[in-house]
């Protein structure tokens, strides 16, 4: 299982985990994404905030690249 798959899985527990709360989904993100921020703002280094920045434009102005580069995450495994 790749790394983007594992986050997947984990999206998915958390939405179960909220059951029939209110915008489950959008909680279970929001979660995800303080931690991810979080994880880059300790280890991303000088530039950080410049990554984000450049994922959620291209999210906004060209989803379909932001997919196929999701995808591209999807690889096989680096180790071996």
């Amino acid at each position: 299982m790749t790394p983007i798959e594992r986050v997947e899985v984990l999206y998915d527990n958390l939405v179960t985990w909220y059951a029939e709360g209110q915008d489950r989904e959008t909680r279970a993100a929001a979660n995800l994404l303080m931690i991810a921020l979080l994880k880059l703002k300790e280890h991303g280094g000088f530039g950080w905030r410049g990554l984000v920045e450049d994922y959620v434009l291209m999210l906004k102005n060209d989803p379909e690249r932001f997919q196929r580069v999701l995808e591209a995450n999807r690889g096989e495994s680096k180790a071996g």
